[in-house]
């Protein structure tokens, strides 16, 4: 099949031939439209029962996940940048789901955690979390999410050269 560009509908090979580049077939712009658009999809279901944004969610997350870490560690943890994580510590705080400690030796570093509040909040979404992702997956068959594991595993090492997890406290 022959595109509107001249170009075959089948797909990367045309693609490198061409000196037009098809958004629909370049995988930056193909992860990440099915990011935003998984991520929005999602955002529907945490924002409707806990008006978070999603610089909140992701802080809460993080900090559940890994506990207390300073604002530079979760954005490089999360992507997220900087002023989105001031601004998502600042809405948490508000919500007394975050508290703030200044570093001992650096008085410009802050140890963010989440408090009680917090914790519990981030535990009751835990399996709105897990159910969101199960709904999700369950829209493929199970050969389909084992080659989706894959993939995504092998992009992850091949791009981010994954370090472990445990290191992001340090940062």
């Amino acid at each position: 099949m022959i595109g509107a560009a001249g170009r075959t509908a089948s797909g990367i090979e045309a693609d490198v031939m061409s000196d037009i580049l098809a958004l629909e077939t370049f995988l930056p712009y193909r992860l990440n439209r099915l990011a935003e658009a998984v991520s929005r999809e999602f955002y529907a279901v945490y924002r409707k029962k806990y008006g978070l944004t999603r610089p909140e969610w992701r802080l809460l997350a993080t900090l559940g996940q890994f506990g207390t870490m300073t604002a530079t560690a979760v954005a490089r943890h999360s992507a997220m940048h900087k002023t989105k994580v001031s601004r998502a510590v600042t809405a948490l705080e508000k919500r007394r789901w975050l508290a703030r400690e200044a570093d001992d030796r650096d008085r410009r570093v802050e140890h963010l955690r989440l408090t009680k509040a917090g914790e519990e909040a981030y535990h009751a979404m835990v399996p709105m979390a897990r159910d969101y992702e199960a709904r999700l997956m369950a829209r493929l068959s199970d050969r389909e999410r084992e080659l989706v594991a894959s993939a995504l595993q092998l992009l992850e090492v091949a791009v981010l050269k994954a370090e472990p997890a445990t290191s992001l406290r340090e940062a």
